[in-house]
C-alpha cells in the first residue's frame, strides 16, 4: 500500500521526445494570482498541505474574483483560437455545424408498450431535447408513424422551459397506459421534481412531488397509486444530509404527498439508494437498496395480496448482508428470477418461487460464462406468458454485444440473434403481456442508435426504427480493438479509430497523427462502442481516437471493477499510461501530440495522468472532474463513493487516497501538458471546487510555458452533471476538440 503521495515521472521521461512541433503560441503571459495559505493538517499520521482550500467556497469574493479572472483568461484564449482557426475546418462555425451534422438524424428509443399504446423517447435534428411520444390506433397516421397508428408528444422539455435549461430525468407510464409519471429537473441540478398527466387529454392529474432525485416508479394495476422513492424533508434531519435519507413511499394519486405512507427504509445507512417495482399482475412487491454506489444490493419481496399490504406489507428477504449485486423481477410467468453476480462474477440468471425466494432456494437457470459477461435477459412465448418458449440473453464480450437464444426451462443455448455489426445492444424489450418479439437498440462507433425487432417465431431480426432524419454523410473510418500490457502485466483492451487512410492493410498506422485518449475506468462503467459526434469529428479532420476499456470499468465483470477500486484504484491508472506509451511505441501518435480526456470519474483519470505522467501528454481535457482526494466526500454526492474509492476518515484507506490524489501530487517545478478544465456552476455531483484548486495548483506549480501549454478553466452556468440542450452539448465539444487540436498541432495540420 502507498501511504505517502509517490514522486512525480516528470524528471523521467519513460518515452522518447516528441518530434511534432509546437503549436503556435496563445496569448497567456502570466496566471491570475489565486488565494493562498500555508495550511497543513495532521491527518492520521500523514501531513496534508492544502493550500488552496478558499477555493471551496463559491461564495468567498476572493473565489469569484479568481473565477472571473479565469473567464478572462479563457475568453483570451479563445480570441486567438479563433483567429488560429479561422478558414479551417475547425472554425467555430465550421465545427458546429458539422457535429450538429453528425447529430442532425436525431435519435429514437425503444417502445415501451402498454396494450395498443407504445411509449418511447424521440429527438429530431433540430430539438434540443428528446420528447416522450405516445402511438396509438387511429386513422390519420402522423409523419413516421406506422400505418393505422397517431402520434402525439406527451413531455417536451423545451415547451415546459423555453430556455432549455429544464431536462426530462425519467418517465414511466402506468400498467394500462393511462397515465404517465415523469420526472424533471431545472439547471442541471437532477433535483427530480415528479408529476403525473393524463396519457388521453395531456392534462396534469397529480404533482409537483419534490425531493424524487433517482426515483424509479412502481405502478399498481389500475393506476389509483403508485411506489417511489423520496427523501426526507428538509427540516427532518441535519442541513448537511439533506440530499440523502431516502425512503421508499405509497402514493395515491392525487393526495397531497404529505399523505404518503413511507413503506420501506427507515434504519437503513442514509446513502442508500432504492428500486421498487410491482409485478405486472399487482401482487408482488420488490425493493432493492444499496449503500451509495457499493458494488452490493439487498432485495427483500412483499406479497400484496394480504390484506392491508399496500399500505404495510411484510417484507421477506431475497438476498441480504450478501458480498453480491442482485437484480430480482417476478416473470411473467409467476417465477421470481434473479440476475446476479454471488459466486459468479461476470454475472448469472437464477430462478426460484416468489414464496421461497432465499439464496437456499435458488437454481441456476443461466450460469456463468467463460468470457462474456451476462448483461440482460428477456423471456418470450407463443401468447401465453405462463408458458415461456424462449430465453434471450444479451452478453458483453470484451465490450461487444452479442444475443444468445436459450431453453426457459434449462438453460441449454440453442442458437443466436444476429446482430448488425461489432457494437453494443440496450435492453431486450417484450410485452408486459407476452409474446414473441423482442425490441432492442443497436449501435456501434459509426452508426446512430437504431431499434431492431427479433421474432421469436423464425428468428428473424428487422429494423423496427431508424432516427427520425437523414444519416450524415460519415468519414470512412477504421476501428479496431487492440491488447496492451499493463504494469502488472495484465491485457488491457482499446479501441482505436481512425481515418481510413491512415492505416495500412496490416492494420498499423502509417505516420504519427495527433491523438485522443478516453477513458473511464470506474463504478462498473463499461465503455462499449456507440456513436459518437465528437469521435467522428476528430477523426474526421485526421486525429486518431482512442477508447480504454481500463479496470474498474464493467467491460469484464465484477473482479475487473474490484481490480480498480478501493486499494486497487492506482491499476486504473497504469492501465491508462500502458496504453498511451502503446500508441506512442506503435506509431500511432507522438508524446507531443497526445492528448488524455475524461470526465466525472474520467476527469480523476485525466488529473492522475496529469499529475503522475506529465511526460506523455501534449494536453488534456478534465471534465468535471475529483481530485482533491482527501475532501471529496464532503461535498456534493461524495459521500456516496467511499465504497468506490476509500474513506478520508479512516487511515489506511486514506493512504490509498493520498497516493493518487492529483491534487496532492503536484510537484513545483514539474512540465505539466495544458490542460483544460470544463466545469458546471449547476453540478450537484461532483463540486466544481476540485477543478478550481487543482487549476491553481498546477497554474502555480509548472515550468511550462504558459504561452504553449496554458492551464485553463471553462465554466458553464445553468447545467449541471448529467443531461443538456443539444446547442450547449455541441458548444461544449467544439471547445474541448479545438482546444485539443490546437495544442497537439491537428489544427495546424487542417489548415486553410
Amino acid at each position: 500500500m502507498t501511504t505517502e503521495p509517490a514522486p512525480t515521472a516528470a524528471a523521467t521521461p519513460a518515452t522518447s521526445p516528441a518530434t511534432t512541433p509546437a503549436p503556435t503560441a496563445v496569448p497567456v503571459a502570466a496566471y491570475p494570482p489565486a488565494p493562498r495559505t500555508d495550511l497543513v493538517e495532521e491527518l492520521a499520521g500523514h501531513r496534508v498541505a492544502d493550500p488552496y482550500r478558499t477555493l471551496e467556497d463559491p461564495d468567498d469574493e476572493r473565489t469569484q474574483r479568481w473565477s472571473r479572472a479565469q473567464d478572462d483568461l479563457y475568453a483570451a484564449y479563445r480570441e486567438g483560437l479563433a483567429a488560429r482557426a479561422a478558414g479551417t475546418p475547425l472554425a467555430d462555425a465550421a465545427l458546429s455545424a458539422r457535429l450538429r451534422g453528425l447529430l442532425g438524424a436525431g435519435f429514437v428509443g425503444a417502445p415501451a408498450w402498454r396494450g395498443d399504446r407504445r411509449f418511447f423517447s424521440r429527438r429530431t435534428g433540430d430539438q434540443e431535447h428528446a420528447v416522450v411520444v405516445v402511438a396509438e390506433p387511429g386513422d390519420v397516421a402522423a409523419a413516421g408513424a406506422a400505418p393505422g397508428e397517431v402520434e402525439r408528444v406527451l413531455i417536451d422539455p423545451l415547451a415546459l422551459d423555453a430556455t432549455g435549461t429544464t431536462t426530462l430525468d425519467a418517465w414511466q407510464p402506468s400498467k394500462e397506459g393511462d397515465l404517465l409519471a415523469y420526472q424533471v429537473s431545472h439547471g442541471g441540478t437532477e433535483e427530480s421534481v415528479l408529476h403525473v398527466l393524463d396519457v388521453a387529454t395531456g392534462e396534469s392529474v397529480d404533482g409537483p412531488i419534490d425531493r424524487a432525485r433517482y426515483s424509479p416508479v412502481a405502478w399498481l394495476p389500475g393506476g389509483d397509486a403508485f411506489y417511489y422513492v423520496r427523501r426526507l424533508a428538509p427540516d427532518l434531519v441535519p442541513a448537511d444530509e439533506q440530499q440523502y435519507h431516502r425512503r421508499v413511499w405509497l402514493h395515491r394519486v392525487g393526495t397531497p404527498p404529505e399523505q404518503d405512507v413511507e413503506v420501506f427504509g427507515a434504519g437503513l445507512p442514509m446513502t442508500s439508494y432504492y428500486g421498487v417495482q410491482v409485478s405486472r399482475d399487482g401482487r408482488w412487491l420488490l425493493v432493492s437498496a444499496a449503500a451509495g454506489t457499493a458494488p452490493r444490493t439487498d432485495v427483500w419481496i412483499a406479497d400484496l395480496a394480504a390484506p392491508g399490504a399496500h399500505e404495510a406489507p411484510t417484507f421477506v428477504e431475497v438476498a441480504v448482508g450478501l458480498d453480491a449485486e442482485v437484480g430480482a423481477w417476478v416473470g411473467r410467468d409467476g417465477r421470481l428470477y434473479l440476475h446476479t453476480d454471488l459466486d459468479a462474477p461476470r454475472g448469472r440468471l437464477v430462478v426460484t418461487d416468489p414464496t421461497t425466494p432465499g439464496v437456499t432456494h435458488w437454481a441456476t437457470l443461466l450460469p456463468q460464462d467463460d468470457v462474456a459477461v451476462l448483461e440482460d435477459v428477456a423471456f418470450v412465448d407463443d401468447g401465453d406468458p405462463t408458458a415461456p418458449t424462449g430465453l434471450l440473453a444479451a452478453w458483453r464480450r470484451h465490450a461487444v454485444s452479442e444475443v444468445t437464444v436459450h431453453d426457459p426451462r434449462t438453460g441449454a443455448r440453442t442458437g443466436g440473434v444476429p446482430l448488425p455489426g461489432l457494437g453494443s445492444v440496450s435492453g431486450l424489450v417484450t410485452r408486459p403481456e407476452g409474446g414473441p418479439d423482442v425490441w432492442f437498440a443497436y449501435t456501434d462507433h459509426v452508426t446512430l442508435p437504431h431499434v431492431h425487432r427479433y421474432d421469436a417465431t423464425t428468428g428473424v431480426v428487422t429494423l423496427w426504427a431508424a432516427p427520425p432524419g437523414a444519416l450524415p454523410d460519415l468519414p470512412e473510418v477504421r476501428t479496431q480493438q487492440i491488447e496492451v500490457t499493463s504494469a502488472d502485466g495484465t491485457t488491457v483492451r482499446a479501441f482505436v479509430l481512425a481515418r481510413a487512410d491512415h492505416v495500412g492493410p496490416d492494420g498499423q498506422p502509417l505516420s504519427p497523427a495527433p491523438t485522443a485518449l478516453y477513458g473511464y475506468g470506474g463504478f462498473q462503467v463499461s465503455l462499449d462502442p456507440a456513436f459518437s459526434a465528437t469521435t467522428l469529428a476528430w477523426v474526421e479532420a485526421g486525429g486518431v481516437y482512442v477508447v480504454a476499456n481500463l479496470r474498474g470499468g464493467g467491460e469484464e465483470g465484477e473482479e475487473w471493477h474490484r481490480a480498480g477500486m478501493r486499494a486497487h484504484k492506482q491499476n486504473v491508472f497504469d492501465d491508462f499510461h500502458a496504453v498511451a506509451e502503446h500508441l506512442v511505441a506503435e506509431g500511432w501518435t507522438t508524446t507531443g501530440a497526445l492528448a488524455c480526456w475524461g470526465g466525472s470519474n474520467g476527469g480523476l483519470l485525466v488529473g492522475a495522468a496529469v499529475t503522475q505522467r506529465p511526460d506523455l501528454w501534449a494536453a488534456a481535457v478534465c471534465s468535471a472532474p475529483l481530485l482533491d482526494m482527501v475532501r471529496y466526500q464532503r461535498f456534493g454526492l461524495g459521500v456516496t463513493w467511499t465504497e468506490e474509492y476509500g474513506d478520508a476518515e479512516d487511515p489506511q484507506e486514506l493512504g490509498w487516497l493520498l497516493g493518487y490524489s492529483p491534487y496532492h501530487r503536484v510537484v513545483d517545478g514539474a512540465a505539466y501538458p495544458a490542460v483544460l478544465f470544463t466545469v458546471f456552476e449547476g453540478d450537484s455531483r461532483v463540486d466544481p471546487l476540485h477543478a478550481r484548486k487543482l487549476a491553481a495548483a498546477l497554474q502555480a506549480a509548472t515550468t511550462s510555458d504558459p504561452a504553449q501549454r496554458p492551464v485553463l478553466v471553462r465554466r458553464e452556468i445553468g447545467v449541471g452533471h448529467g443531461a443538456r440542450a443539444l446547442s450547449r452539448t455541441i458548444g461544449l465539444s467544439v471547445e474541448q476538440l479545438q482546444f485539443v487540436a490546437d495544442r497537439t498541432d491537428l489544427l495546424a495540420a487542417v489548415g486553410p
